[in-house]
């Protein structure tokens, strides 16, 4: 055994110190400063010729603890127990080389094979009958027809040496794609990775009953041709980001999330979403307009504007469109618009955004009933425009398979209503005591109180102090405002309306109170000087309205890039 075991440079018969409590087999050395822990492992250092010390502690009256020979049988056990060790060492260690071989072999055998692919060549049949280009949207009406499609890999499968599945990507859909024989023995072939750009030519054909795949067919290729070959390995776009990354990683590389089904598939809805509120109010008569976003004006109180320097004057952001829509009600009659709102909100919640897109509407002649009408006809209309557009649809039911559309009438709730039904329910705040009538419902008991219910709800007539200084008063209780918040199931609050002051003494008065300067609003207060009526209108959070539709964990994830506190790139 002494020719085997690893020999440190200690001397002919040199003895080596071991302490089963304050030793370590890790840092010890064999002296008496740093003895080792074990005797094996002092065998393992200095070869079966070391005389062994092992610490022994008095055990009786007029002992005293001290370093002695190690014993016969606990030699004999230590001694075993290296050679069983070597044994052990021994194997792993031929596993090792045998697996290395077997890897060397497999690279070999590899490069032999991508080298021999080197020389497969593809050529186009010129027999065969011109390929049409298309869209894989347009795959179900082509079948049975010679097709040209092109796409990024989305999911690639290699069956054995002669069959290639390959999923196509182009933002229209899916395509299954079979490369057989010759067409998957290339060394683009062999070397293809996911998210390369690939032209595939060959005919689209119903699969048989019993198989699936996208729209039910696959593309049986004849001939196809590398574009843009993604890298491999640690760049490989799987292990740049996966389902298990952290979220922060997901964020700085969001380009690269958007091309997984889901993220894709809700921007898809999302944009059949802002065309079906459009075909809403287009179907109403009402008009587009496109507000500026600059602005030098507070809507919703100054603690949450974005502030820039607007050549040399103070300018900002816009937290809402809606002043400027007011001004467009005399010529134009009824007008909405989809634009982006800012609030320098340092809010982290999962429901707020520093960036978000605003449906905006005012309309003119309106009472706060015809108001709450058009409200509940809205987000029920564009559910089922929305839910109409099958693709749309099907990502809808595919993400959140219990969706049911709303039940109508809406419940109508009175603020004060809410305060007592938070009472009934137990629902507190953080400091253990009940909300009480003159204050704001913050998010977590109004989200509470929704979900119990589990139904939209229009929260009616708060209390002036804690809405906007453009709302109007009720006119049964000027304490309160023909003000409206719409709530839904799993996300709260995506609306916010009221009926506006129409009254130019109200308006001053409104001004005054919360301590705003009357004098840029100077457009906004002619709208009251120059023939006034009854108006009213809303802001709906579109991220919101689609985190609500979809079942989502947040409404970061209905955005392209989203931007909240801490996060303006990429």
């Amino acid at each position: 055994m002494a020719d085997t075991l690893p020999v440190e440079s200690l001397s002919i018969n040199a003895v080596a110190h071991v302490d089963e409590t304050k030793g370590s087999d890790e840092t010890g050395n064999g002296s008496v400063e740093a003895p080792y822990q074990s005797a094996v492992k002092a065998l393992q250092a200095h070869g079966d010729s070391v005389k062994i010390q092992v610490w022994k502690v008095a055990s009786a009256e007029g002992e005293t603890s001290g370093y002695t020979a190690i014993s016969g049988a606990a030699l004999k056990k230590a001694v075993k127990k290296v050679g069983e060790l070597e044994k052990k060492a021994k194997k792993v260690a031929e596993q090792a080389a045998e697996l290395a071989a077997k890897e060397q072999a497999a690279a070999e055998e590899r490069e032999r094979v991508l080298e021999a692919a080197k020389a497969v060549v593809l050529k186009q049949d010129p027999s065969l009958p011109t390929a049409t280009k298309i869209k894989i949207r347009n795959s179900v009406e082509n079948r049975g027809k010679r097709v040209r499609v092109s796409g990024w890999v989305h999911r690639l499968r290699v069956q054995g040496k002669n069959m290639t599945f390959i999923i196509l990507r182009d933002g229209t859909g899916y395509l299954q794609c079979v490369l057989t024989d010759t067409l998957c023995q290339t060394y683009d072939a062999l070397t293809l990775t996911l998210e390369s750009t690939v032209t595939i030519y060959g005919v689209i054909n119903e699969l048989p009953e019993g198989k699936t795949a996208p729209d039910n067919h696959e593309l049986t290729v004849d001939y196809w041709e590398v574009i843009g070959k993604a890298p491999g390995g640690e760049e490989a776009i799987s292990n740049k980001v996966n389902e298990n990354s952290d979220p922060s990683v997901k964020y700085d590389l969001r380009h690269l999330v958007l091309r997984e089904e889901k993220a894709s598939g809700i921007l898809k809805v999302r944009s059949q979403v802002m065309k079906s509120f459009r075909e809403h109010f287009d179907h109403r008569g009402f008009v587009e307009v496109t507000p500026p976003a600059m602005v030098q004006t507070s809507v919703e109180g100054g603690s949450t504007l974005f502030e820039l320097n607007y050549y040399n004057e103070k300018a900002y952001l816009t937290q809402s469109s809606q002043l400027y829509l007011e001004t467009c009600l005399p010529s134009l009659g009824d007008v909405y618009c989809l634009a982006e709102s800012f609030r320098a909100e340092k809010s982290h919640t999962r429901r707020h955004l520093s960036e978000y897109t605003h449906c905006d509407a005012e309309m003119a002649f309106i009472s706060f009933d015809d108001l709450l009408d058009q409200l509940e006809e809205m987000v029920c209309d564009v559910i089922d425009r929305t839910l109409a557009h099958k693709p749309s649809a099907d990502i809808v039911y595919k993400l959140n398979p219990g969706f049911v559309k709303p039940a109508r009438p809406f419940l109508r709730m009175d603020y004060t209503d809410a305060i007592q039904y938070l009472k009934d329910n137990d629902i507190k705040k953080e400091d253990g005591t009940f909300y009480q009538v003159g204050e704001d419902i913050p998010e977590a008991p109004e989200r509470a109180m929704t979900d119990k219910i589990n139904r939209p709800i229009f929260l009616c007539r708060f209390p002036a102090e804690i809405k906007s200084f453009y709302m109007k008063r009720c006119p049964e209780n000027p304490a309160l405002t023909e003000s409206v918040d719409v709530l839904m199931p799993g996300v709260g609050e995506i609306v916010g309306g009221s009926m506006r002051i129409s009254d130019l003494d109200e308006l001053m008065a409104a001004y005054k109170r919360e301590g705003l300067d009357p004098s840029p609003y100077y457009w906004f207060t002619d709208q009251r000087k120059y023939g006034t009526t009854e108006h009213g209108g809303f802001g709906l959070g579109v991220e919101r309205y689609i985190a609500w539709l979809l079942n989502l964990h947040t409404v970061r994830d209905t955005c392209l890039y989203p931007r909240f506190t801490g996060r303006a790139f990429p």
